[in-house]
């Protein structure tokens, strides 16, 4: 029913198939109000829209024509419709002429492709009281939903909403009883105050709690987001489907979405972009215009913007570069840049399903860059990494670094023993923006090389790499720091002109080790890299292409990132060198033979996998007894597989079979 097609972090593109059609997602549901409504979405983008069922079951006209001609007819739409069960009118007027049963029952019969249970929606900052006896009361309907589908073959989706407030911990609770129900979707309920009062602090919170708790295996919905400033934000969040009537509501006031916010029509001297409306016309010529054609043209431009976003972000998401987009909105507004900087408080549930490679270079945008999932993986990764006697800390230069180093390196500061330097002993690195310290034998490896920042520091990354530093000096006996690298830091280090030569002399040998234990655990690079070792670089570029024992083909470098691809004997070696599970998707009787075929292996047949997989990592295929049958790459990181049942885990290279 859903299917990922490409990921950035939490965010993803995906499809949502239903009996009217594929939806591709992220996606924007324009509300379509079944008597009033006059544009035709479709036309400007909507593969989706949602309306309200029981406005319609309350109209005894629009009522009877939609269950004699259904709900497409009605509302003139061919596409997937999602009707919501009249939580909003509950909301506002307290009650409903309507019980959760024939709501359901009722979105049935008109032909509905994805309904709503009668959720509770509760106001955010409410007492504590009243969000947990409405929240109990939304999983009782939607328990009584699941089962009324099922025991009257309902094919219609479902959507059980998660509420709980602006308590986390209700959130969280609302989230995980719902998730024992596998509903088809599950939207976030409740948060259109948060985002009227500009409260975005509050919906990183909402949102990011409700998801610890949700199947990454169906769409999410959040509930009334219609603002285009607001998406990249939200699908960064891990939101799949939006709705709002907001293209046509703003509209009726004169007013024009963007992403940067919303312009007034009586302010505006210049049209805001280049949509056909705002290139078609003056905002002169909209004042002129009767109120209902006025409205019609701003909504048509609404619409533009908003898909036009959507657009962006799906590209960004392909391209690898949400974050910087992300990144780029939130400074539309103050309360959205608080809510970008709450969201770094996330970055751990943010890492776990991050491609480690992607297409785009890391662009450091400002402070906020350095909360990216990439950064704090990078740190995880320099920790565990073998510890030599020695630091020596160079300044950043062209990238990659260890091309352009070499030769006397210069003056240095000395921190901790002082000792005689034995070059053999000391790891070299880099000290640069944002990632902190590179060493140089694994520079190349995306993203060390594949980033850019500007020369001057801010305050905040002055202040990143201080903290870094004095944590990391004390895995070594001493550190030596170059005075440029420094020279921006307010750091306690006493100055010492050494009197001999430090060279930094280029090994690929341990450059490669370096890389396998960076790229597949501490261990790795002593395995796989024994034997009479055989470096091939390509003559164009200098780069390292293949690595032989002998003529034993190893392991390819991939020239865009510089991971390693495994061949079938340097499987055999990691399979041979790391202990179970590590770097292992584990597979069940039934797809054996398959694997060791060298086919591709799906969702459905893994039973077990190491949850430090990530999408795009190289890794072994084994069965429950941990025999290798195969190896590739994944497609997902570990906790989609593990909970999808649909479409690939592992594009298979090739299988052990002889």
């Amino acid at each position: 029913m859903f299917e990922i097609k490409a990921k950035d972090g939490k965010g993803r593109v995906g499809v949502l198939k239903t009996k009217h059609g594929d939806v591709k997602t992220p996606a924007l549901m324009p509300v379509i109000h079944p008597r009033k409504q006059v544009i035709d979405v479709g036309k400007y983008g909507a593969d989706i829209v949602i309306t309200n069922a029981y406005l319609i079951y309350k109209d005894e006209e629009l009522k009877k024509k939609a269950i004699d001609e259904g709900l497409h007819k009605l509302i003139n739409f061919d596409g997937p419709i999602m009707t919501d069960s009249g939580s909003f009118q509950l909301s506002v007027y307290g009650d409903v002429e309507i019980t959760n049963k024939e709501v359901i029952e009722f979105q049935e019969l008109i032909k509905s492709d994805i309904g709503t249970s009668l959720d509770i929606p509760t106001a955010p900052f409410v007492e504590r009281e009243k969000a947990e006896s409405d929240m109990e009361i939304t999983l009782e309907r939607a328990r009584e939903a699941v089962e009324f589908k099922k025991q009257n073959n309902i094919e219609m989706l479902l959507n059980s909403v998660v509420q709980g407030s602006t308590f986390l911990d209700l959130r969280r609770e609302c989230a995980r009883e719902l998730s024992k129900l596998n509903a088809d979707l599950y939207p976030i309920g409740a948060v259109v105050p948060l985002m009227e009062s500009y409260h975005y602090k509050d919906l990183v919170d909402v949102v990011m709690n409700s998801m610890k708790e949700l199947s990454d295996t169906v769409p999410r919905h959040l509930m009334g987001a219609g603002h285009p400033m607001i998406f990249a934000l939200c699908v960064a969040l891990g939101c799949d489907l939006f709705d709002s009537a907001a293209y046509i509501l703003y509209a009726e006031d004169d007013r024009l979405l963007s992403t940067r916010g919303t312009f007034k029509l009586e302010n505006l001297q210049e049209m805001p972009c280049s949509c056909e409306v705002c290139t078609n016309y003056t905002p002169d010529d909209l004042r002129a215009m009767p109120k209902e054609k006025r409205r019609d043209l701003i909504a048509q431009h609404n619409l533009h913007v908003s898909f036009a976003e959507l657009r962006l972000i799906r590209q960004a998401i392909y391209d690898g570069n949400l974050m910087e987009l992300v990144e780029e909105r939130c400074r539309a507004h103050p309360a959205l840049l608080e809510a970008q900087r709450q969201l770094g408080n996330y970055t751990a549930d943010l890492e776990k399903y991050d491609p480690r490679s992607k297409k785009s270079a890391f662009f450091y945008t400002g402070p906020e860059s350095l909360s990216r999932p990439e950064v704090l993986r990078h740190m995880q990764k320099l920790r565990q990494m073998p510890k030599k006697r020695d630091l020596i800390i160079l300044p950043p230069s062209r990238k990659p670094y260890s091309k352009f180093i070499s030769g006397k390196l210069g003056e240095f500061y000395v921190h901790g023993n002082k000792q005689e330097i034995d070059l053999d002993n000391a790891d070299f690195m880099v000290l640069d923006i944002p990632f902190g310290l590179i060493p140089l034998e694994i520079d190349e490896v995306y993203p060390l090389s594949q980033n850019d920042a500007p020369k001057t520091r801010d305050v905040d990354s002055i202040e990143f790499i201080e903290d870094f530093i004095t944590e990391f000096v004390e895995y070594y006996d001493q550190v030596l720091i170059h005075s440029r690298a420094v020279r921006d830091l307010d750091m306690d280090l006493s100055k010492y002109d050494l009197s001999e030569d430090i060279r930094y002399r280029k090994d690929d040998v341990k450059k490669i080790r370096a890389i396998a234990d960076y790229q597949f655990g501490v261990g790795a690079g002593e395995s796989l890299f024994k034997g009479n070792i055989n470096i091939e670089k390509s003559k164009k570029t200098g780069k390292i292409r293949h690595i032989y024992d002998g003529k034993v083909l190893l392991v390819n470098m991939r020239a865009s990132d510089s991971y390693l691809i495994l061949s079938k004997e340097g499987a055999r070696r990691l399979h041979d060198a790391l202990p179970y599970p590590q770097n292992r998707v584990v597979v069940n009787k039934d797809s054996e033979p398959f694997a060791l075929d060298g086919k591709s292996v799906f969702c459905k047949f893994v039973v077990e996998c190491d949850e430090n997989i990530r999408a795009k990592d190289e890794v072994l295929i084994v069965n429950e007894q941990d025999e290798l049958l195969a190896y590739g790459k994944a497609l997902l990181g570990a906790c989609e597989i593990e909970q999808f049942e649909t479409g690939q885990a592992i594009k298979t290279r090739k299988g052990m079979k002889k």
